[in-house]
């Protein structure tokens, strides 16, 4: 009698731990399906500034477009994201940038400002884009509103979000973000004392 209950607690637990590995499986497939409809769907990029575009990696394939929109440079702030048309457009890839909060996106902020400033300066426009367009190339982009165009955190991300609403940097970029905003405060204050 021991012995079949045992049989039985031991064939539970099978059947439990195969549920959630079979759970778990269609959970990882959902995720699949979405980032593959989301990929379909979101194929255009858009237009931040004259010369400024913002999108995703769908966006960043969709040669075509790009070119009918004189985009002539692409950044890619993404690890594990390789060009998809090399022979078509400048590249240049940040590969180490994972979208975590501990990721130090700010260390590249100002090689990124001089590709895209470059692209401008040559008369071509740049696509700014990660996976998705949300997180990763939007602190670019609002990185790049604050410091060149003197904009606020708050003024540069709501700019962003009124043209691409999926707009969202992690807490840690906005982190980032607001220790820029600091710097870039504490040096027009140094200017202002200086021409006082």
């Amino acid at each position: 009698m021991q012995k079949s209950r045992d049989n039985k607690s031991s064939s539970l637990v099978a059947v439990d731990e195969y549920s959630e590995t079979v759970k778990n499986k269609i959970q990882a497939l959902v995720r699949v399906i979405k980032v593959a409809r989301a990929y379909r769907e979101d194929n255009v990029p858009s237009l931040i500034q004259e010369g400024l575009y913002l999108g995703s990696v769908a966006a960043a394939c969709n040669k075509n477009l790009l070119k009918s929109y004189n985009v002539t440079h692409i950044l890619t702030v993404a690890s594990s994201l390789i060009p998809a048309h090399p022979d078509d457009f400048v590249y240049k890839v940040v590969r180490v940038v994972v979208d975590k909060e501990d990721t130090n996106l700010e260390m590249y902020f100002d090689e990124c400002f001089d590709f895209i400033d470059e692209a401008k300066k040559l008369g071509g426009s740049v696509l700014v884009h990660c996976f998705v367009g949300k997180s990763r190339s939007v602190t670019i982009i609002v990185a790049y509103l604050m410091k060149k165009h003197g904009m606020t955190l708050t003024q540069a991300l709501l700019h962003v979000k009124s043209i691409r609403p999926v707009a969202s940097p992690n807490a840690g970029f906005i982190k980032q973000l607001q220790d820029l905003e600091k710097s870039l405060q504490g040096k027009q204050e140094r200017i202002a004392q200086c021409q006082a």
